[in-house]
């Protein structure tokens, strides 16, 4: 299943939050945008780690939706970031593609998990 490759992912999308954040928190003073960004960022792999230890696929799909929203809040974060102008476009283009690659992942993930569920 994708949730091998998913939770690297998950783990390596949210150590570069973390490193925006402190960047974008230290050097440009903006709190509320990035922290936002943490919070969802971070979200993402913690909810793929609670869905590796589901009570019942019913509990690991719904662990996975619920990441899957996460991270296209996360997504929606750093759209607001480059449109304020904290971030470059080249800076904003790298971190959203990680993002875009998880959001996809985890859509593929939620639907095989409904078919074989039968939804």
């Amino acid at each position: 299943m994708r949730k091998g490759i998913v939770a690297p992912k998950s783990i390596a999308f949210a150590i570069r939050v973390v490193g925006m954040y402190k960047f974008l928190s230290a050097e440009l003073r903006e709190y509320v945008l990035s922290k936002q960004l943490l919070r969802s960022g971070t979200a993402v792999g913690a909810l793929i780690r609670e869905a590796e230890h589901g009570q019942s696929k019913a509990d690991f799909l719904n662990k996975m939706n619920i990441a899957l929203k996460e991270a296209n809040e996360s997504d929606y974060w750093l759209l607001l970031l480059r449109e304020g102008n904290y971030l470059t476009e080249i800076q904003y283009q790298s971190i959203q593609a990680d993002c875009d690659e998880l959001i996809k992942l985890l859509a593929s993930i939620v639907k095989s998990t409904k078919m074989s569920l039968g939804r």
